[in-house]
């Protein structure tokens, strides 16, 4: 741990520098008592389940620094999966419209409207059954991704650099974690 990060961890109901443990076992008469153990050397405790409370550790961390080297990493990594998610999803869902005829009758559709009334060639040029092929959909589809890919990685690197900028000026982020009972 780095002399940026600051770890305490403290039980509310033990006096401070002592460390207390405790163990609940069952008795020959059915009710369960709590050992407690003191760390004096002293002699174990015996309380009734009834009085004996429950403390949960808590922790107080404060966050000071973020290696942006680490973060440049996560995010790529992190990028690259959701690239990876992204691509299969398109490519799911252009196969599913195109077993469905989406595309075919989007592009009889524009023919229609482009021929109009003259009936002759299409003066513009246009070929929209190029536009709604795989190669280009999934083409386009790897090319944001890979946009993507290097903005979330260079967006998160910086702002972990901001982020310890700002924290040398205020102190960082304050954390409390405490045991789940």
């Amino acid at each position: 741990m780095s002399d940026n990060q600051r770890n305490t961890t403290t039980n509310d109901d033990a006096p401070a520098g002592d460390v207390e443990t405790t163990d609940t076992a069952p008795t020959g008469g059915g009710e369960a008592t709590t050992m407690t153990e003191t760390p004096g050397g002293g002699e174990p405790q015996e309380a009734t389940a009834g009085k004996a409370t429950l403390s949960s550790r808590k922790a107080h961390l404060t966050v000071s620094r973020v290696e942006p080297w680490s973060v440049m990493k996560f995010s790529f990594v992190v990028s690259l999966v959701c690239f990876i998610v992204l691509f299969v999803a398109i490519a799911v869902i252009y196969a599913t419209l195109s077993m469905l005829g989406v595309f075919d009758e989007l592009t009889s559709m524009i023919n229609a409207l482009l021929e109009g009334d003259g009936g002759g060639e299409d003066e513009l040029g246009l070929n929209p059954a190029a536009w709604f092929s795989p190669g280009r959909v999934l083409g386009y589809t790897g090319v944001v991704g890979a946009l993507n890919i290097v903005l979330i990685t260079a967006l998160s690197t910086v702002g972990a650099m901001v982020y310890n900028l700002v924290a040398d000026l205020v102190g960082g982020l304050d954390i409390t974690l405490s045991e789940a009972e």
